[in-house]
């Protein structure tokens, strides 16, 4: 970045509130004669650009996460297919990374690539950056991952990384799945939450872990300016406590991607009605779910 950008200052993180201006693509009633993008591109901020693949791709139609420090960049997800012919996420996120590097020039700038977790929803897109220069693709799976962050010897340790002038929070939330990561990003304030918090179906896997998930991420919250808490999908309608079908390639009532923190006690509240006895119970913004329970 050029001298004097506040950026290059690590200790004067952005964290204003302000909500994000998008139209998020959403499918079409016609995924034959579907016209969006392959992958919408958002630039949230000169440094931060959240990406969303097509549901004509793939109907799961998640979000991913591209961060841009001094030193490093890091992709975080990969997406739900792995062709690049019809999935080119390699080529979208070279042509970003290009175009920050013309505006802020440094030489043998590293591209990381991490995971929310090893659901192939999030890793498909892995393998289109094995073979690309200067980059680092950690496995979403158990093992590797809690090595990689060290939550391996201690799973309630706060990991950092450092993108340079933007040091990332990591910290091992499982309860959805096993190897499952939210991210803390001061520059912006976003907690990223992967599939463990998101305006659509909460499915658990784990009822005691994903409840002290929650109770954890209510916690570390309370201690950090958390501008906007961002899953990785949107499954709800704009009609308070229902969402689309399982396997829905056109949701033109969304509500927005964006949550907050007041969520999380929110479902930590609808954790606690639900007791010891997991059950579908449908909210405004999300539905928990068991692993097992019957889809809409």
């Amino acid at each position: 970045m050029s001298a004097g950008t506040p950026f290059m200052d690590a200790d004067r993180p952005v964290h204003q509130l302000r909500e994000l201006d998008v139209r998020w693509i959403h499918g079409s009633p016609s995924s034959k004669h579907n016209t969006d993008p392959d992958i919408q591109v958002y630039a949230y901020d000169e440094h931060t650009v959240i990406l969303r693949q097509n549901m004509a791709i793939d109907y799961e139609a998640p979000f991913l996460f591209l961060l841009f420090g001094t030193t490093q960049a890091v992709l975080i997800d990969t997406g739900a297919t792995a062709s690049a012919e019809f999935f080119p996420l390699r080529r979208v996120v070279d042509e970003l990374v290009d175009g920050w590097l013309a505006r802020h020039p440094r030489r043998n700038y590293h591209l990381l690539v991490l995971h929310t977790h090893a659901h192939n929803d999030h890793i498909a897109g892995d393998r289109q950056f094995a073979d690309r220069p200067r980059t680092t693709v950690v496995d979403a799976d158990l093992t590797a991952a809690w090595r990689h962050f060290g939550f391996d010897k201690d799973p309630d340790a706060v990991a950092r990384v450092d993108l340079g002038g933007r040091v990332l929070e990591c910290l091992a939330t499982p309860g959805h799945h096993e190897a499952a990561v939210t991210f803390y990003d001061p520059w912006t304030g976003f907690l990223l939450t992967g599939d463990t918090v998101y305006p659509g179906r909460l499915y658990v896997q784990d009822w005691s872990a994903y409840a002290r998930t929650i109770d954890r991420l209510i916690e570390f919250s309370e201690h950090r300016p958390v501008t906007h808490v961002l899953g990785c999908h949107i499954e709800m309608t704009t009609e308070p406590g229902i969402d689309y079908p399982v396997r829905t390639t056109y949701q033109p009532h969304e509500p927005p991607l964006e949550m907050t923190t007041g969520h999380l006690h929110d479902i930590r509240a609808a954790l606690n009605e639900i007791g010891d006895q997991p059950r579908r119970l449908p909210h405004p913004l999300f539905i928990i779910c068991p692993v097992d329970c019957p889809t809409t």
